[in-house]
């Protein structure tokens, strides 16, 4: 039997990415599919969270060294505050001295799975230190131990799967947890299509997904039929980009806008007048449709925009709050290694 041991390592660096949902969306958290199963299109996208782990020297005299937006030393895992952090550690049963750094291409809580993608990528750095090999799959199943049964968040599952494996997907989540993945193959060259006729357009709020989520999930029972339309949106957006015509980037576009507006029935806090404003302003300027990826309340929209109408978007908001995306085939990997 091939041994999944490898020699243990001195550094790593990982690059995992972050994710574009397209349908589906809170049809993902476990109060919504242990019932009546789940079902997301998403795509994982060219913005990155990048996670170094290093076997710290004892001479600085610390078990444990954290940088990310604050810096933490303590000598006894159980008192880091970064609560992924300190679960990936005690789950992968780690000693000090370490030190553990994370930079992000966006900012944070800004709807894109970072957390997830976080978790993923130190889990697979951590495994890599250790001289282990893991899939994918078991990188996905670790972190939703960590964010939703070590942590408690009440969140899905849909972006520790996106960060993990990368690409285009349908994911279905069962009833028993086990989650079934459909990689979608399309025509050459769609997805770059797509991508290139739609924006990441910056809300400028950063907001805390677990609030709006936790809400959600107390009103899961009462909002069925809302979800039901959500999961069944999968089938339509599915037929869309495996059968695609001349009037994709409008099918896209209705799509993610009827998506949009269904989400904000399940949750009023997803939105607020300031949002609404963003968004008919740019639906106003071009854009076929889209919506608040995440949770909602903040973050970034995705507006499905033709090309041609994208530079009066820019021209609007100005290029640090508008951000060109593309597809990202590959999920959470190895950036670098020393020995």
């Amino acid at each position: 039997m091939r041994s999944n041991r490898m020699p243990t390592r001195r550094a790593v660096t990982t690059i995992t990415p972050q994710r574009i949902s397209f349908a589906g969306g809170g049809t993902d958290l476990p109060r919504y599919y242990e019932a009546n199963e789940g079902s997301v299109i998403s795509s994982a996208i060219d913005q990155y969270i990048y996670v170094t782990v290093k076997k710290h020297s004892k001479l600085f005299k610390e078990e444990f060294r954290l940088s990310y937006s604050k810096t933490e030393h303590v000598d006894d895992v159980n008192k880091i505050e970064n609560g992924i952090a300190r679960e990936c550690i005690k789950l992968l049963d780690i000693d000090g001295p370490l030190y553990i750094s994370t930079a992000a291409d966006l900012p944070a809580s800004s709807g894109l799975g970072s957390s997830s993608s976080f978790a993923v990528g130190l889990l697979h750095a951590l495994h890599t230190i250790k001289g282990e090999r893991v899939s994918a799959s078991q990188l996905a199943e670790e972190a939703c131990q960590v964010e939703i049964e070590c942590l408690k968040n009440p969140i899905g599952k849909q972006d520790q799967y996106a960060a993990a494996f990368g690409g285009l997907n349908h994911f279905t989540f069962k009833t028993n947890g086990r989650v079934i993945i459909d990689h979608m193959v399309i025509e050459n060259n769609l997805l770059d299509y797509i991508f290139d006729n739609s924006l990441l357009v910056w809300s400028g709020v950063q907001r805390d997904a677990n609030n709006i989520l936790s809400a959600q999930n107390e009103k899961v029972e009462t909002r069925t039929s809302q979800y039901e339309i959500l999961k069944n949106d999968t089938l339509r957006m599915k037929e869309y980009l495996l059968n695609p015509d001349k009037e994709l980037l409008n099918n896209v576009g209705s799509m993610l806008e009827r998506s949009w507006q269904i989400k904000k029935g399940v949750e009023e806090t997803i939105t607020n007048e300031g949002i609404e404003d963003i968004h008919t302003l740019i639906r106003k300027n071009g854009s076929l449709g889209g919506k608040l990826s995440g949770a909602g309340g903040g973050g970034f929209f995705f507006e499905i925009i033709p090309k041609s109408k994208q530079p009066k978007i820019i021209e609007m908001y100005g290029s640090s709050r508008v951000i060109k995306i593309k597809h990202e085939p590959l999920g959470s990997r190895i950036l670098s290694e020393v020995w």
